[in-house]
C-alpha cells in the first residue's frame, strides 16, 4: 500500500486527477469514520472530509511522497475537527449572548411601555370630563365619531375637535414629562 500511495502521491503532487480520485476513493470512508467518531455528526463529517481533501488538493505541490500519507491526512481531519468543535463553542456562546440581550431589551422595552402608558393614563386623567368621556368611548370601546356624537347627544364635529384638542394636551404632558 505504501509503494501504491508513494505513485498516487506522486501523480497528486503533478496535479493528477485520477491519482487525486484513487486516493479520495481509498481514504475517504475510514476519514469519514474517523471523524464521525469524534463529531457523532455523518453529515458534518462528510462536509469536513471534503474540505480536507480540497485542502489537500489545493497544496497538492507541497505534499511529500516519502512521508506516511495516512498520518498526514489524519492529522490534518483531526486539527479541522477539533476547529470545527471551537467554532460550534463560539457559536454556542454567541447566540446565548444575543438571547440574553433580547430578553434585556424585552424586559427594558417593557418597563418603558408600562411607564408610557402611566404617563397617557395620569394625561388622560387630567382632561375634562367630556374629553375623558370621548377619549373612554373612542380608544377603549372603539366606537365611532357619529356613534359618540349620538350617545351624547353632540355633533360629529365636536366629537373630532375634543379629541383632537385631548390628543394636543396629552402628547403636550408626555413631551413635558419624557422632559424630566
Amino acid at each position: 500500500m505504501q509503494k501504491i500511495n508513494k505513485l498516487l502521491l506522486e501523480g497528486l503532487r503533478t496535479g493528477d486527477d485520477r491519482a487525486f480520485n484513487e486516493l479520495y476513493n481509498s481514504y475517504r470512508e475510514p476519514a469519514i469514520r474517523f471523524c464521525n467518531s469524534i463529531l457523532k455528526d455523518a453529515e458534518e463529517s462528510e462536509n469536513i472530509i471534503q474540505e480536507v481533501f480540497i485542502k489537500i488538493w489545493n497544496r497538492k505541490e507541497s505534499i511529500n511522497p516519502e512521508l506516511n500519507f495516512t498520518s498526514y491526512l489524519f492529522t490534518i481531519i483531526k486539527n479541522r475537527v477539533f476547529d470545527h468543535l471551537k467554532e460550534l463553542k463560539k457559536n454556542e456562546f454567541l447566540k446565548e449572548k444575543f438571547w440574553e440581550k433580547v430578553l434585556e431589551y424585552k424586559a427594558v422595552d417593557n418597563e418603558i411601555k408600562e411607564e408610557r402608558f402611566a404617563r397617557i393614563k395620569e394625561a388622560v386623567e387630567g382632561l375634562s370630563e367630556k374629553r375623558r368621556e370621548i377619549i373612554k368611548l373612542n380608544y377603549e370601546e372603539g366606537k365611532s365619531y357619529e356613534e359618540i356624537a349620538r350617545q351624547l347627544n353632540i355633533s360629529k364635529n365636536t366629537v373630532k375637535n375634543q379629541l383632537v384638542k385631548a390628543k394636543q394636551v396629552i402628547r403636550a404632558q408626555l413631551k413635558v414629562a419624557s422632559m424630566l
